[in-house]
């Protein structure tokens, strides 16, 4: 979950004007950003081993 300090911290890192669309594809992507370490504390990942083996059940 975002907290408004990282969003208010991202803003900061933005440039003087900005459009609302980057603005929020900015908070998208550390949005998905913090849901993949948050993933990857709790294990919740696959290696890359795993990776391959879940695609080549796809053929």
């Amino acid at each position: 979950m975002l907290t408004k300090d990282k969003v208010k911290e991202l803003v900061d890192h933005m440039p003087d004007t900005f459009s609302v669309d980057d603005l929020i594809e900015q908070i998208i992507i550390l949005q998905k950003i913090e849901i993949a370490r948050k993933q990857i504390e709790t294990g919740e990942f696959l290696t890359e081993e795993e990776l391959d083996a879940e695609i080549e059940k796809w053929d």
